[in-house]
Formats: C-alpha cells, structure tokens, sequence
C-alpha cells in the first residue's frame, strides 16, 4: 500500500518526523492563544520552510494547520474566546460546561472528536485523492482555464457577504500575480523600474503582510480585546465531570459520523471552510436532537463542531492534489510550500512526488495521534498557561516577528516594506469587507491560471472558440456561473427579506 511507503519516507530519515510533532505541538500552542490563528502562524513559518528538506517543510506546515484546528476549541471551551474561527461553534456548548465546572469533559470531547473526524477524512484523502488526479491528469490547458475560472468564480461569490467585494479581491489578487517578467515573452511588467519586481513579488512578505500584519493592527486598535483578563471557572471535583463517559461516547458517536461526512463534504469544495463546516453540522445535530440542553452545555454540539471542524482538514487538500485548486487558506500556503520546492501543485504530484506526497499523509496521521494524547491529557493545562498570557504582550511579539520572517528568507530589506505595505493593504480590505482568503489565493494561483491561458491560446487558431470543443470544459464555466447567479439570487433574497422585516 501506499501510506506504508508515506511512513517509510516520514521515517527514513529524523527530520520529517520530528517537523511533523513539532508542527502538531506548535499548531496546539497557537490555536490554543485567541487571535494567533493556524493561518497566522504559517504564514510566520514560511521563511523557515526555505530551510528544511520538501517533506519536513509540508510535514511542518500540514501539522500546524491540523492541530491548531481543534486547539481553537481549548479557548473557545474555557473562557468563550474561540482561538480560531470555527471554534465559536464548539464554545457554543463548551462555555456553558465549563461555567458548570465540567471543562475537562469538555475539552475530552472536543479532542475525541476532532480526531475521529480528522482520521476519517484523511482516509479519504489517501485511498480517494490518487484515484481523482488519475483522471484530472487527463486533462489539457483548456479544461485548467475552465476549473481556475470555476475556482475563483466559485471561491468569490462564497466566501464573505459580498459577491462584488468577493469578485474584487480575486481580481486584486490576479493582478498583483502579474507583477514580473512575462514567463513566455520576457516582456517587464508592472515593475515600476524597481529590479525587485523582476521575478514578481515575493510570496512571503505579502503573506505575511496580508494574513498577520493587518491582523495585528486591527487587534490592536480593538482596546476592549487588548484589555481582556481571561480567568477560569473552578472545575468540579466529580470524576465523572472530568471525562467523557463511555455512555456520553457512545452517544455522541453517530452525531461524529455525520458530522465528519459534512465537514469532508464541505472541505472539498473550494472556499466554504472550516467555519462554515462546524455550524452547519451543530446546526444539524441540534435539530435531529431530542435533548433540551442545547446552550446549556450539551456535549452533542461539541462533538458535532468538532468532528465536522477538523475533517475539512485532509478534504481540503483533495482539489489541491487532483486540480491544482486549494480548498483554503491553508491549502493555498501548503501549495506555496510546494512551489518553493519545486514541486507540482496538482495532479501529476502523484507521479512526480510520490514518495513527498504519501510521506505528508503519513505525516498527517502522526499529527492525530500526537494531538489527540497531548490534548486529551494536556488541554487543561495548555488553557492555564494561556491564561497568564497577557493579551497586550502577545501582538507586539508578532509585530517584531513579522519582521525578522519577512528579513529572513532573502536577507533584504524591500521584503520588509513590501509586508508593511501589504499589512496596511489588508488592513484596508479588511475595513472594506473584502476577502482576504480569495485575494490570497487568487495570488498563488494567478501564475498557473495565466500559464494555462497562454498555453490554450497557442494551441489554436481559433482562440476562445477552443474551449467550445471541450466538454469538460464547459462544464467547468457553467458551474462557475451556476455558482454566482445563484449566490446573487440568495443575496437579493436575503436583503427582500431584511426590507421586509424592517417595514413591519
């Protein structure tokens, strides 16, 4: 089997394994700290991946996202301060036990959970993700137009409230990848003079500017957040509010199942994510349920969050690996990781990065062992010491490490103006209400999409007229469209609605 030659590469040598725990405990430690998102924190990682083998790097980046996934819950859970996102589900039910003084049942939940969802999506990543790319691999530059077009079409219109904000940052995000040498004529482009710009602008400083800086300064500028005590409840004395009883398991595992098909449904499509995972499947769960503990502390709703949260994890990697498109933010710095290297964002990584690409699934199981013993074990303890974290010390620690990140990959100072410019750039878009996940992913993938154009206009006279004698294709450009008509319609729906309530 394949995982069994992903173990012998993750083991072959110390590195790997050892980046891959490393990466598990740091993403725990980091979800764990509300405003440090897994985002953030790989995007302060990216200079050290220059550094490290191809393996170590995905292994180290891949962990920190899988980890910090459900170490949002430990915030969420203990003081309702969700460290990621997603997490505001869980804290939904986590709070009110632990203001009952049942915290450790809780966390014990949301990490069970949160591993069994996690582990069902990653099978699904294994054994489904080859046999998908063995048919996109089938594909020419037409049918890559077709599916960047759908993406991006797909990812602008879901994420965010607005369509045309959506629509705007894809397009900001394309734009800026063009910046550069043309990579057929050669043609200088957008460059203003600057020798820097030559070979586009480096992924690093703008990542980092884009995800981490803006967040600092729009953390900052929050004075009630800045100003936040985090103290815990007293937890109960019973035992049998410290754990989850085998009972309360039994319980809850249908409500996993469910939800970890939901999450791994909605992982794979591009642009929905983690958030939008969770509180669909709480929402399930709360209305399937015939308990009357919902907001009160009912551990079916953590297990439902939880379960659904962390198994968009491996399905997000799924049209990364089969097309090229990544399903995330996540997704999208981990095929950064792999550009850095070398290596093929798509289809034929299964060809030409065998070995790389089942020692990052193998990699992935690592993570969920390591995260379900440490967190099952070591939550509470992680939340106490996250408690004498003073807000106001952790925002200036990821100012200056803005910094030296951005310093460090090329030793040159432009790549530290070209973060500060970006920090105030998303920073904007934030205040905006722009999308900060299309522009970011639009951004890396802009080079492959202007690369498949290009090749499909030089393999035919006809010009667009070729994507007409493409069935695949056109599939692709109807999905796309499908997707927007249909999000505008809901959004005059929702604003009829709003009007309507308002009138009476």
């Amino acid at each position: 089997m394949q995982i069994i030659d992903g173990f012998a590469a993750l083991f072959g040598s110390w590195q790997p394994a050892f980046f891959a725990i490393l990466g598990t405990l740091v993403g725990l430690a980091a979800g764990a700290i509300p405003g440090l998102t897994g985002s953030t924190t790989i995007a302060l990682l990216l200079p050290v991946t220059f550094y490290l083998d191809p393996l170590s790097a995905l292994a180290l980046i891949y962990t920190v996202s899988k980890s910090s996934d459900f170490a949002g819950s430990i915030p969420g859970i203990l003081f309702n301060t969700p460290g990621t996102p997603q997490a505001a589900a869980t804290a939904q039910e986590g709070f009110p036990l632990t203001q009952q003084g049942k915290q450790g049942k809780a966390m014990k939940m949301a990490v069970l959970a949160s591993a069994q969802g996690d582990f069902l999506s990653e099978l699904l990543l294994i054994f489904g993700a080859a046999y998908l790319a063995g048919y996109a691999a089938q594909m020419g530059p037409p049918e890559y137009v077709a599916v960047y077009f759908c993406a991006f079409i797909v990812i602008a219109s879901v994420i965010g409230d607005s369509v045309i904000k959506g629509i705007l940052s894809t397009l900001l995000g394309l734009l800026l990848a063009m910046i550069g040498a043309d990579s057929i004529t050669g043609f200088e482009r957008f460059d203003f003079g600057f020798d820097y710009l030559l070979e586009g602008l480096s992924l690093v400083p703008v990542l980092l500017g884009v995800l981490v800086l803006s967040e600092v300064f729009a953390r900052v500028l929050d004075r009630e957040e800045m100003s936040d005590d985090r103290k815990i409840a007293p937890e109960s004395e019973r035992p049998e509010d410290r754990r989850v009883t085998w009972s309360e398991y039994r319980r809850c595992f249908p409500v996993m199942l469910r939800s970890s098909a939901i999450g791994t449904f909605i992982g794979m499509l591009p642009g929905l994510g983690a958030t939008i995972a969770s509180f669909v499947a709480y929402g399930e769960a709360r209305r399937v349920s015939k308990s009357t503990l919902w907001g009160k502390g009912e551990i079916e709703g953590i297990a439902a969050a939880e379960a659904s949260n962390n198994a968009t994890s491996g399905a997000n990697l799924i049209p990364m690996l089969t097309l090229g498109i990544p399903g995330s933010t996540t997704a999208a710095m981990l095929a950064g990781v792999m550009v850095i290297h070398g290596m093929t964002v798509g289809p034929m990584v299964f060809v030409e990065s065998y070995d790389l690409v089942y020692g990052l699934f193998a990699a992935g199981l690592l993570c969920i062992f390591t995260y379900l013993i440490v967190g099952y074990f070591g939550s509470a303890l992680l939340g106490r010491a996250i408690a004498l974290i003073p807000v106001r010390m952790i925002y200036p620690f990821i100012f200056v490490t803005c910094f030296v990140a951005a310093y460090a990959v090329r030793q040159a100072v432009f790549d530290m103006v070209i973060m500060l410019i970006f920090g105030l750039v998303g920073f904007a878009m934030r205040r905006l209400g722009m999308s900060l996940p299309a522009f970011i992913i639009a951004f890396i993938l802009g080079h492959g999409a202007e690369a498949s154009l290009r090749r499909t206009m030089l393999l035919d006279d006809s010009g667009a007229l070729i994507f007409l004698e493409r069935p695949i294709a056109l599939v692709f450009f109807a999905i796309g469209l499908l997707t927007i008509v249909l999000r505008i319609r809901a959004a005059r729906v929702k604003a009829r609605n709003l009007s309507g309530a308002v009138d009476e």
